[in-house]
């Protein structure tokens, strides 16, 4: 065991429980739990904002992806820069405003409530168990990529990796809420962004230059370097479509309504634009770069390149500083997401339907119990050793997607929208993404013909055009949007976003 690098992580993990620890006095009340009492500034903000949403697979998949396939794979990141400053641009002051507007709305299905003046519940109902059950497989590959870190630096088994960076992430998040989330997030963000600069310039370097390396990399295949080679039109617009499924990430959509105002949060995108291009392509220069660097001796596991790069390019106190920035989009995410996951089973469900007069108190205890519950969920999904970051993470955010993306947008900005559509959309934006993935499959050992869709398609596409149709559809079909919810809409556009 490499005892410098074990030093740097066990560090790392002191200054988390003490952000933690920090977050826990400033936190009184459930709102400051869940939203931080919206004071969230634009620096923090955008930087937090990029680690929560890139996860693990930020380090671990894309570069894996690009080792694995070439330059072809790089029409994941186009799409993703795209949809997330897009999301930024138009989703992030408007859901600002309207869910303070709307009876102050801390969580999303709250905001899908007070928007429609919904008292049959059904919306928190749908909104919440969608949260649920996708945030189980995004927490998961969250797991599945801290215990594939630990086992690679450490040498310990899956399992042991698995319960250790579970209990380390399940900690701060329990203790300190969302002021812990994003102090953290930002730290980790910082150091994500130095790590992915640091790896392909150390790599280019250490293999010569980028004409050396492209000749290296097209002499092994000259496929590797062609961004169409492999593709079909529907290929590429799967990996295009990454970038629809910002518009419905909750734990991207929460870092909006936590900003201290419209203001923070055109400077939050600036910073997050420049940190989210750069740590795009620093993850396809560290995956593409490997291709040269590890030809001679082929990585087992191709989501282990940017892991190996730390380990034999630089001393054991740097790689034990790269090695925690894998670890910090690992976490960053995971909180995060524990953390909607958890207001969705407290504030939306527990008060919303069992203890409508539940004390702050109580509810900071639930909220907390509700962290530990999910997840040990998502450790029992996260047992299998075989599982892969991206495909876990691909599921999870083409159901997040495809269930919110639509049903925010078209609420949003669309006053026709009614509840019954906005749950119909939902319904079936879930419920497409579900039954794609598994029609798509094929049986084990066979090729994509065999399955009863015999075309790969990302299930995202499907599923977020059929909810846009379903929202627009039902609202048309009966129209009965009160006079206070369309009030409320006019006041939202009067105000200066």
């Amino acid at each position: 065991m490499n005892y410098i690098t074990l030093t740097v992580f066990v560090s790392y993990f002191a200054v988390l429980f003490f952000i933690g620890y920090l977050a826990y006095r400033r936190t009184t009340n459930v709102e400051d739990y869940i939203l931080g009492g919206r004071q969230l500034g634009p620096v923090v903000g955008g930087i937090s904002t990029g680690a929560s949403d890139m996860s693990g697979w930020l380090l671990l998949g894309l570069p894996g992806a690009i080792y694995l396939s070439g330059l072809s794979e790089i029409w994941i990141a186009i799409g993703l820069a795209i949809g997330a400053y897009l999301n930024w641009q138009f989703v992030g002051k408007r859901i600002r405003v309207y869910t303070q507007v709307a009876n102050n709305s801390l969580t999303l299905p709250d905001f899908f409530e007070n928007r429609f003046r919904d008292k049959s519940k059904s919306l928190r109902i749908i909104a919440s168990s969608f949260i649920l059950i996708f945030f189980a497989f995004y927490i998961s590959s969250g797991l599945v990529g801290g215990a594939i870190l630990f086992e690679a630096t450490f040498g310990i088994s899956y399992i042991t990796a698995l319960i250790v960076g579970s209990v380390i992430i399940i900690g701060y998040t329990m203790v300190g809420g969302f002021f812990a989330v994003a102090w953290t997030d930002f730290l980790q963000g910082s150091i994500m962004f130095l790590a992915l600069i640091i790896i392909p310039v150390a790599a280019l370097t250490t293999i010569g230059d980028w004409g050396n390396s492209v000749n290296q990399i097209g002499s092994i295949s000259a496929e590797h370097l062609d961004v169409f080679a492999g593709t079909t039109t529907l290929g590429v617009v799967s990996l295009l479509a990454w970038g629809l499924g910002y518009f419905g990430q909750p734990h991207v959509i929460i870092r909006f309504m936590s900003m201290k105002s419209t203001k923070d949060i055109t400077v939050g995108r600036s910073i997050y634009t420049i940190w989210n291009v750069a740590a795009l392509f620093g993850a396809i220069f560290t995956g593409f770069f490997g291709i040269a660097y590890f030809a001679d001796a082929p990585l087992a596991n191709p989501e282990t390149v940017f892991i190996e790069f730390a380990q034999v390019l630089f001393n054991p106190w740097v790689t034990g500083f790269l090695l925690v920035a894998v670890l910090s989009a690992i976490m960053s995410t995971i909180s995060s997401q524990l953390l909607i996951a958890a207001s969705a089973l407290s504030e939306d469900l527990y008060k919303g339907f069992i203890r409508k007069n539940a004390s702050q108190k109580e509810l900071m205890l639930v909220v907390r119990l509700a962290v530990l519950l999910i997840s040990l969920f998502a450790i029992v999904l996260a047992l299998n050793p075989d599982s892969s970051v991206l495909s876990l993470v691909a599921y999870a955010w083409a159901g997040f997607g495809a269930v919110f993306g639509p049903a925010i947008i078209l609420s949003l900005f669309w006053k026709k929208a009614t509840k019954n559509g906005i749950l119909a959309g939902m319904l079936v934006g879930g419920i497409t993404v579900i039954a794609w993935s598994l029609l798509s499959t094929p049986p084990a050992g066979m090729g994509q013909e065999a399955a009863v869709i015999p075309f790969y398609l990302y299930e995202i596409v499907p599923g977020f055009v059929f909810s846009w149709i379903s929202i627009v559809a039902v609202s048309l079909f009966r129209n009965n949007v009160s006079q206070e919810v369309i009030d409320e809409f006019n006041a939202v556009n009067a105000s200066k976003i």
